[in-house]
């Protein structure tokens, strides 16, 4: 008994170290990066963070791969290629930042630029070149960590709530943590300790292409677009009829489903519409569909705390807190995860340095009660500097 309690010990400790954390999103703005010290037992520490936004050329090019098109192989290598240039120009403000060298970081966490998300196809691909990066910044790295989920017959995402339960969670209430990014997901953290959580519909993805297309600007600046026009009603309600809305979890989705194509087609008979009403009504989607599920399986959250990119929105948060007013949880806050000591862009960059942590620990990165895998499983692939 006591010598396996040692072996468990050591395999705790076993990840101790620094570690990069690398999240480019949905969003496909540009890639936010994290330098933090892992020790067992305590909180992480943050070293660092950095964000190195995207060319122009490198947006068009992941975007023309979220959809089948020509020559997509050739494509998609040189596209990662090139993101591994913009991953390793994050390592190196991140050593600068942290003023570390390479030889302390025991692994950057690196997720990928998700071009396809099919499980129910049993594979999800995320781009890049894990092996340039080690290369250029040259430190071990770990990649590829949902392929192993779904191998198991799991969803391959989401996969941050068993990161979430360790910084986030507590005995004392139940409480949501929801992540508006490209995406939106939540993860319920229960008092007796169970977690759940999935994905709940579009986010940012819809908003920052509607932006795009009618401001020539990459994203709503504070919501100040959708501020300027109306909620619309019958579009929202046309929207919401989407069949992904109902569906139980475990469930994921992505660009495969929520892009310009399905907004496009959802839109036809609401051409009368200001492209300011639009994002009103983009706005309120998202709301809407997370403030549904948190009353489906949240009901007795005391509090929601929002990390991504749509934590900055002001209107969008303003939205979330409403559609809980009206919902059926009323009175339950909306504040970001700066309130549990977590600025809201570091969260997911956290996350897969989390990840990588478990991986070099060989220990477990999902959770099967989220994304309803066959078990629990190391993640991650490791390309060695």
């Amino acid at each position: 008994m006591a010598a396996r309690d040692a072996q468990k010990d050591e395999s705790a400790h076993r990840g101790d170290g620094v570690y990069f954390g690398l999240m480019s999103g949905t969003s496909m703005d540009g890639v936010d990066g994290i330098a933090v010290r892992f020790e067992h037992g305590q909180r992480p520490v943050v070293l660092a963070e950095a964000f190195v936004g995207f060319a122009q050329g490198l947006r068009e090019a992941l975007f023309s791969l979220q959809q089948p098109g020509e020559n997509e192989i050739e494509r998609a290598s040189l596209a990662g290629n090139a993101l591994a240039a913009r991953y390793a120009v994050c390592c190196h403000e991140l050593l600068r930042a942290g003023n570390l060298s390479a030889d302390e970081v025991r692994a950057i966490g690196a997720h990928g630029q998700t071009i396809r998300h099919r499980p129910e196809k049993g594979f999800t691909v995320q781009i890049q070149n894990p092996a340039l990066l080690a290369e250029l910044a040259h430190i071990d790295v770990i990649a590829d960590f949902r392929s192993r989920d779904v191998a198991s017959g799991g969803q391959g995402a989401p996969l941050v709530p068993a990161f979430h339960a360790t910084v986030f969670g507590s005995h004392e209430d139940t409480r949501v943590v929801c992540n508006l990014g490209g995406i939106s997901n939540i993860t319920v953290l229960s008092s007796t300790g169970a977690v759940r959580g999935f994905d709940c519909g579009p986010a940012n993805a819809l908003l920052d292409l509607w932006a795009e297309r009618h401001l020539g600007k990459p994203y709503d600046e504070n919501g100040q677009f959708a501020a300027s026009g109306n909620l619309h009603q019958p579009l929202l309600n046309a929207l919401l009829g989407e069949p992904f809305f109902e569906q139980p979890p475990p469930k994921s989705t992505g660009r495969d489903l929520f892009n310009a194509q399905w907004l496009d087609e959802k839109l036809k008979g609401f051409e009368s519409l200001t492209p300011a009403d639009v994002q009103a009504t983009l706005v309120a989607l998202t709301a809407v569909s997370v403030a549904r599920e948190i009353e489906r399986h949240a009901g007795d959250c005391r509090a929601v705390y929002v990390c991504g990119g749509g934590a900055r929105n002001r209107v969008l948060m303003e939205a979330l807190h409403k559609a809980l007013e009206t919902g059926g949880v009323a009175g339950v806050p909306v504040m970001t995860t700066e309130a549990l000591g977590v600025p809201p862009q570091q969260v997911e960059p956290l996350a897969f340095a989390w990840l990588a942590m478990r991986c070099v620990a060989r220990e477990p990165g999902n959770l099967p009660a989220v994304t309803g895998a066959a078990g629990e499983r190391v993640l991650g692939a490791i390309y060695p500097r």
